[in-house]
């Protein structure tokens, strides 16, 4: 399970738990049977403190002496702030109380969590080398013929571990993870899991293979920082709106898009974007980020980052079609409004917390669920993206030693089919 604790105000949600719960089990290729053990390595959700300290606090290592000579500096002269900013502060004044008391509510109650000490705290990240090869092959796939990548991969018990990933879409149909092999690279590959790994060339794959009662999307959205680097790569709102979104959506369909604290981006989801997939705005909510202490990762008045990112959901509204031979009844269900997630985030660009848990309720029993530009893979979900194995990548993960009963894992999911919306048994690191 990913959400440790519930309120009306919104959930406590430990990610690093919910990735580790899918890899108690993982299935090299054959003719290797043993069971193998993963963990996320700690390190990346090491957050002891906050990155920014609150107004007024001397940095670490500071002497008073230090603090006089930084005061005697020449201070720059105060600008007045462009149209942008001045929404952007408004915007945070509206919704900053709401967002302080309620994330004060949900971590009352939270004990320091684990993470991080058991690699060491402030432990550097690994670097991998692998992040920026998968979007180059995507580049690189535009030119495969598309006859071939039409075929669904499905991976077996009795599959190699050497496939077709690039611009093919595969699923892992048993009920443990899996490791396979890419250009070299290995990665591990959850229970039950879907993706297509391709840049947005190739996203109408996707299409005839299911329609999908939840849509998320984190869009690679233009900012300053993308634009001085090199090793990112962004779309303009034009090619955001091509995605065939609505081909993709069951009937209720609810949408849920990541937008950044930049209100042009949150005004073009609202206004542009939504209503061109027949998408209707239902609710905005917030995913807050704070240490394992529970303090807010920046402090929430920062001029420069904010500790909370903006989530906008909708239903698709575009057909009134019936699926399967039932009624579909999800448009009718309200969607609550301002809600929380609030959860150590990962140090990983990107990385964000689980959904699927916290949207039970609002959607139909058994969902079908996708998450487009994904850069990690969830039990049960189909995910798609020209990073979607990054975070898969074995570098990420640790191996655990062998433990009493490591075949008795695997002779419970043989006989009790995984079935990723029902609750799993939190998985505690020894």
């Amino acid at each position: 399970m990913s959400v440790v604790r519930s309120d009306p105000v919104g959930w406590l949600v430990d990610h690093q738990s919910y990735i580790n719960q899918w890899y108690r089990c993982c299935h090299h290729s054959p003719p290797d049977a043993r069971c193998h053990r993963y963990v996320f390595r700690a390190e990346y959700f090491d957050v002891e403190k906050p990155h920014i300290a609150e107004p007024g606090t001397p940095s670490q290592g500071s002497t008073a002496s230090d603090r006089g000579l930084k005061g005697r500096k020449r201070k720059r002269k105060e600008r007045e702030l462009n149209q942008g900013e001045v929404e952007a502060l408004e915007y945070h004044k509206r919704v900053s109380l709401a967002i302080q008391d309620g994330a004060r509510k949900l971590v009352e109650h939270m004990e320091a969590q684990e993470t991080g000490r058991e690699g060491g705290s402030g432990q550097e990240m690994a670097v991998v080398l692998a992040d920026s090869m998968l979007i180059e092959l995507c580049s690189m796939a535009k030119h495969l013929s598309e006859e071939a990548q039409q075929q669904v991969q499905v991976i077996t018990d009795e599959s190699e571990a050497v496939l077709e990933l690039l611009g093919r879409l595969t699923e892992n149909s048993t009920g443990r993870a899996r490791l396979v092999r890419l250009m070299g690279h290995h990665y591990l590959l959850p229970p039950r899991c879907s993706f297509l790994l391709s840049d947005i060339s190739r996203v109408q794959l996707l299409l005839g293979y299911k329609k999908y009662d939840v849509i998320t999307l984190d869009p690679p959205w233009e900012n300053k920082s993308v634009k001085r680097s090199k090793g990112y790569s962004h779309l303009f709102p034009w090619q955001i709106r091509q995605l065939p979104v609505p081909l993709l959506s069951a009937p209720g369909c609810l949408v849920v898009c990541w937008v950044t604290n930049r209100q042009k981006h949150l005004h073009f989801v609202k206004e542009e974007l939504y209503p061109s997939w027949s998408v209707h705005v239902v609710a905005e909510w917030h995913w807050v980020k704070v240490t394992r202490h529970g303090d807010f990762v920046v402090p929430l008045d920062s001029v420069h980052k904010k500790p909370y990112e903006i989530l906008v959901l909708g239903r698709y509204m575009g057909s009134s079609a019936q699926q399967g031979g039932e009624d579909v009844i999800t448009g009718n269900v309200t969607v609550p409004d301002r809600k929380l997630i609030v959860s150590v985030p990962c140090r990983l660009h990107s990385h964000k917390p689980p959904l699927g848990e916290v949207l039970k309720g609002l959607t139909r029993p058994h969902p079908e669920c996708l998450e487009l530009f994904a850069r990690n893979l969830q039990p049960g979900w189909t995910s798609w993206g020209n990073e979607v194995l990054r975070f898969q990548h074995l570098s990420y993960f640790q191996q655990l030693g062998p433990e009493q009963g490591e075949h008795s894992c695997c002779d419970s999911q043989t006989h009790q089919p995984f079935d990723p919306s029902l609750p799993q048994q939190p998985f505690v690191e020894q």
